[in-house]
């Protein structure tokens, strides 16, 4: 066994594992004057000891053993985590045997001899067995790398939605405390749709700060949240409507989500105002379900009068125009079904 001379052990460690003490004399000292130190064992308990205390780079197995073969040791070589390359050497003419250990685990193999080109194919087949697992090492600790970054961004991201809800839920507090000081009834009902657009927006960073996906929002969960609270600040004596939701379990994205769930609210909000006569119990339902492979399709309906579609918009008609823009954000734009008895709105959409 040579060793290296002096100051840090900067060689490479070979572990040879043979029972044939002349060739892996001659194995070693062909190996020495390529720079590789060399370890030698005669059987497999030795090996595998001697592989546990480490400091081992590579491995030349061999097949015939005493009274075992390399494919009897291999499976332990390879179930160590990290364990290091294995050059199989047979001197065996059957080719089932170079496979069988490819299959096991090996990284190569060589048919063993005594001349020159031996101890050339065996060196050749080091060289590329440790640069491969150079190559492994590199690409495992570069995608450690990436998961530590993008944990770390997504840790970042968690909080900053955490953030953006909380003060979103701030300004809704305030406008609230406004519209209970005010007098004057259109100004309320104004600040309360704002209020109301301004908690649908919350509810999505909630919605991303609670949950394990970046980027998405699953829309079910986040409607029917949504749709709770709207029915919540809106039920009274005058309205006690209810809303029911249909809606497919899906992810979009945010920027999609944020979108849809101010048009759904708008939506809602107008048919708890003018669907059904004061004091009478209506039903305000949405369905949400896929529109073939790329599209989904939103239906905000009721059982209503219905409305005259060339009447001028009730209220200051801001409802109406924001509708229009959030619905041409998504590539679409919001149609009514005539033979729908009550009012129905339909919005199909690209979700990809």
């Amino acid at each position: 066994m040579s060793e290296p001379e002096g100051g840090a052990d900067t060689a490479v460690h070979i572990l040879y594992i043979d029972d044939d003490e002349g060739l892996g004399v001659l194995t070693s000292r062909n190996l020495a004057r390529r720079g590789y130190v060399i370890h030698v064992a005669v059987d497999g308990a030795s090996g595998l000891a001697r592989l546990a205390e480490g400091g081992i780079d590579a491995i030349v197995l061999d097949h015939f053993l005493n009274g075992e073969t390399g494919l009897d040791i291999l499976p332990s070589i390879i179930a160590m985590p990290d364990h290091p390359p294995v050059i199989y050497a047979t001197s065996s003419g059957d080719t089932g045997v170079a496979v069988a250990a490819l299959k096991a685990g090996a990284d190569d193999y060589v048919l063993k001899g005594v001349s020159t080109d031996y101890f050339d194919l065996l060196a050749a087949a080091l060289d590329q067995g440790l640069e491969r697992a150079r190559f492994r090492r590199e690409t495992m600790h570069t995608q450690e790398v990436i998961r530590q970054e993008r944990d770390r961004a997504e840790l970042l991201l968690a909080e900053v939605n955490h953030r953006v809800a909380n003060s979103l839920g701030l300004v809704g507090a305030l406008i609230r405390m406004q519209a209970s000081v005010t007098k004057d009834q259109g100004t309320i009902d104004a600040l309360q749709e704002t209020q109301m657009r301004i908690n649908a927006i919350a509810s999505v960073h909630r919605r991303l700060y609670t949950s394990h996906e970046v980027g998405t929002v699953r829309l079910d969960e986040y409607l029917d949240s949504l749709l709770q609270e709207l029915e919540a600040s809106m039920r009274d004596d005058k309205r006690p409507h209810g809303v029911a939701l249909a809606c497919e379990g899906l992810s979009l994205t945010t920027d999609k989500v944020i979108t849809l769930g101010l048009i759904i609210s708008e939506l809602v909000t107008n048919a708890f105002k003018y669907a059904y006569p004061e004091g009478e119990t209506g039903q305000i339902r949405v369905v949400v379900k896929r529109n073939g492979p790329d599209e989904l399709r939103v239906h905000v309906e009721d059982d209503g009068g219905g409305f005259d579609l060339s009447a001028p918009p009730k209220g200051t008609g801001l409802g109406t125009k924001l509708l229009g823009a959030m619905a041409s954000s998504l590539k679409s734009e919001i149609a009514y079904d005539p033979d729908h008895p009550g009012t129905r709105a339909v919005l199909v959409f690209p979700i990809d």
